[in-house]
C-alpha cells in the first residue's frame, strides 16, 4: 500500500495534452508539467536513497562486525517532498567501552537541519567523537555521569559548529557559510547510546526517540516545542517570546525550542538535551526518527509496524538465529515507516532508524 507514494500516474504525454487542451490554459498545463517532472526527480531519488548507507548522508562505521553482541539496525533516509536533503544519520556499534570492563557501548545518532544541512553533516561527523571524549564514568553514579557527558558533549558540538561556520569563507551549500545567512542555520540530535545494561537517550529538538517494549510504546524523549510549558517558561524568562505562525515559533522564526547552531535566536534557542537513561529489559526495540516520521505515524503505530517486520523475519529464520534476516527485518521496519510517512504526505525529510534490542530472538508481547 505505501508503494503509492514511490509512483507516478503519467497519464497522456505532454504533447497529447497540449492538442486537446484550449490555448489560454496551457500555461497552467506547463506548471502541471514542470511539477510533475519536480515530483518524479523527487521520487526517483528517494528509491536511491531508501536504506543505503551510501548515501552522503548516512555515516557507519566499519567496526560493525567486531563484536558478536553488537545491537542490528536499519537505516533509511529519504528527502520526500523537499528539494533539499537536510537530515543525517550516524551509526557506530562498538564506539567505546567502558574503563575496567569488557562491555561496550553502541551510538546511533539522527541529525534534522534546517536553514542548511551543515550543521546536521558536523554532528554526524563529531558528535559521537565528542561523546566518546568525553565518556568517563568514574563515579559511582553513573546515571549522573552520562548526563553530564551528553550535556558536555552537546556543548562542545554547539560551540564547535558556531566557530567552524565563523571560519570557513566558502562552501558548497546553499547558504554558502557566509554571515548572517549561516547564524540561522542549525541541527535538532536525538543520540542513543546502547550498553549491555542500560539505553541512554539525549535529546535536543523535536526528533524523538520511542522505545517498543512488550508491544507498547515508550517514549525516551519528550519534543523540545515552543509552546511545551516549561520551554514556554524558559524562553519568556530569558527574555524571549513565542509568536504562533502557522505553528508557536520561538520570536516566529524557529519551531522548536532546543538546537544545535541558531547562533542569532541564543538564548532562547538552547542547545542542552534532556537525558534519559532506561534499564534494558525485555525490549523488542527502539526507534529514533525525525519530525518527518513523527508529525504524521503515532508511537503507537510505528512500534506496531516495526514489530511486525520483527516477527515476520522471525519466522523466516525459524528456530535458528540469522543475523543476515535479522537486519533485514530491521532495514524492511525503517523503510516502511518512511514510506508510510509519505503515502500520509508528511512534507519533510523522512529518517529512520530501527534497532534491534531483542536478546532471545523473539518479539514479546502479543
Amino acid at each position: 500500500m505505501a508503494d503509492i507514494c514511490y509512483e507516478v500516474v503519467t497519464g497522456a504525454s505532454p504533447s497529447s495534452v497540449y492538442e486537446s487542451t484550449p490555448p489560454h490554459s496551457r500555461r497552467r498545463q506547463r506548471f502541471k508539467t514542470v511539477m510533475q517532472e519536480d515530483w518524479e526527480k523527487n521520487c526517483k531519488r528517494n528509491k536511491q536513497q531508501e536504506g543505503l548507507a551510501t548515501n552522503h548522508n548516512l555515516d557507519f562505521s566499519e567496526e560493525t562486525s567486531t563484536t558478536e553482541l553488537s545491537p542490528r539496525y536499519g537505516v533509511s533516509s529519504v528527502c520526500g517532498r523537499r528539494r533539499e536533503m537536510e537530515d543525517a544519520v550516524a551509526i557506530h556499534p562498538s564506539f567505546s567501552s567502558t574503563k575496567n570492563s569488557e562491555s561496550t557501548q553502541h551510538y546511533f545518532g539522527v541529525y534534522d537541519g534546517h536553514g542548511c544541512s551543515h550543521v546536521a553533516a558536523r554532528c554526524r561527523e563529531r558528535l559521537h567523537k565528542l561523546v566518546e571524549e568525553e565518556l568517563t564514568l568514574d563515579g559511582e553514579d553513573q546515571e549522573e555521569e552520562w548526563k553530564k557527558t551528553m550535556e558536555r558533549s552537546f556543548k562542545r558540538m554547539d560551540k564547535e559548529v558556531v566557530s567552524w561556520s565563523e571560519s570557513v569563507v566558502s562552501a558548497s551549500c546553499k547558504c554558502d557559510l557566509q554571515s548572517p545567512a549561516c547564524d540561522s542555520v542549525g541541527s535538532t540530535a536525538v543520540v542513543s547510546v546502547v550498553t549491555p545494561d542500560k539505553i541512554i537517550v539525549a535529546n535536543c529538538g523535536d526528533s524523538r526517540a520511542v522505545l517498543c517494549r512488550d508491544g507498547k510504546p515508550v517514549p525516551l524523549s519528550t519534543d523540545h516545542k515552543p509552546d511545551r510549558p516549561d520551554e514556554l517558561d524558559r524562553i519568556e524568562g530569558a527574555g524571549g517570546r513565542v509568536i504562533y505562525w502557522d505553528c508557536p515559533r520561538v520570536l516566529g522564526v524557529l519551531a522548536m525550542s532546543r538546537a544545535i547552531g541558531d547562533n542569532y535566536l541564543k538564548p532562547y534557542v538552547s542547545c542542552e538535551p534532556e537525558v534519559t537513561i532506561t534499564d534494558r529489559t525485555d525490549d523488542d526495540c527502539l526507534i529514533l526518527a525525525t519530525d518527518g516520521l513523527w508529525d504524521v505515524v503515532s508511537n503507537e503505530t510505528a512500534c506496531s509496524v516495526a514489530r511486525m517486520c520483527l516477527r515476520g523475519g522471525q519466522k523466516r529464520r525459524g528456530s535458528h538465529e540469522d543475523p543476515a534476516i535479522s537486519d533485514k527485518a530491521c532495514t524492511e521496519a525503517s523503510v516502511l515507516l518512511t514510506k508510510l510517512a509519505l503515502a500520509r504526505h508528511s512534507s519533510d525529510n523522512v529518517s529512520v532508524v530501527v534497532i534491534d534490542l531483542r536478546r532471545k530472538g523473539h518479539v514479546s508481547g502479543h
